[in-house]
C-alpha cells in the first residue's frame, strides 16, 4: 500500500524525537491491508514497539490480545487487524514517562490512513487522544468507556492496556463484567 510506504518513510519529528530524553529517530509502525475488518486506533507506540518495530509486543499488547479474545497470529494478520495509532512513532520520554503523540502525525496522516481501509467493521479506539479524534468526546476515558453502548457495534471506546491502568480496571469492574464479552464477542463476529 502507497501510504503505508510514504508513512514509513516519514521523518517530520525527527529533530523532536532527537530532543527527547531517548534521542531516538523516528520509526513510524502500523499495520493492515485493505482487506482489515478491525481497526485498533491506539495513541503511540511505546519503546519496545519502537526497538521491534511490531505494535504492542509488550506486556501491554498481552493484555489487549486477552481482551480481544485474539492470540497473536490473529492479532498480526495484517490482512484482518489494522493497527493505525494516533501517532506513528514512539514520542520519547519526558522525566521518565512517555511523551503525548505529537499532533502534527494526526493532522498529516490520519485522514489519509485511515481511507486505505475501506471495509473496517469495528474500530477499537484505545485511550483518551484517539477517542477524541474519532468521537470528538470532552469526557474523560472513563466516562467515554462507560458510554461505550453509545456508539456500539462499530466504535468501542476502550481504555489503554498498560499496567500503569491495572488501579483503574480494579475500580471500575463493568469493565470486565459487562464490556469483555460483549467487545470479543464482536471481535469474532467481524473476523470471521
Amino acid at each position: 500500500m502507497e501510504i503505508v510506504s510514504q508513512i514509513k518513510a516519514c521523518r517530520l519529528c525527527a529533530d523532536r524525537f532527537a530532543a527527547t530524553e531517548t534521542r531516538h529517530r523516528p520509526n513510524p509502525i502500523l499495520q493492515g491491508t485493505p482487506s482489515a475488518r478491525l481497526l485498533i486506533a491506539s495513541q503511540a507506540p511505546g519503546m519496545r514497539a519502537h526497538q521491534s518495530s511490531t505494535p504492542f509486543l509488550d506486556p501491554s499488547g498481552d493484555r489487549l490480545r486477552d481482551w480481544l479474545g485474539l492470540d497473536e497470529v490473529a492479532f498480526y494478520d495484517a490482512d484482518k487487524v489494522a493497527i493505525v495509532p494516533m501517532a506513528f512513532c514512539f514520542p520519547g520520554y519526558r522525566k521518565g514517562a512517555d511523551l503525548p503523540p505529537p499532533p502534527i502525525c494526526a493532522r498529516t496522516w490520519r485522514a489519509q490512513a485511515l481511507a486505505a481501509f475501506p471495509n473496517i467493521a469495528l474500530t477499537l479506539m484505545i485511550g483518551g487522544y484517539a477517542q477524541k479524534w474519532h468521537l470528538g468526546v470532552k469526557t474523560g476515558v472513563t466516562d467515554t468507556v462507560a458510554g461505550w453502548r453509545t456508539h456500539f457495534p462499530r466504535l468501542i471506546p476502550l481504555p489503554h492496556p498498560s499496567w500503569r491502568n491495572t488501579a483503574w480496571l480494579k475500580r471500575n469492574p463493568w469493565f470486565e463484567e459487562a464490556l469483555l464479552p460483549v467487545l470479543r464477542a464482536r471481535v469474532a463476529e467481524v473476523l470471521t
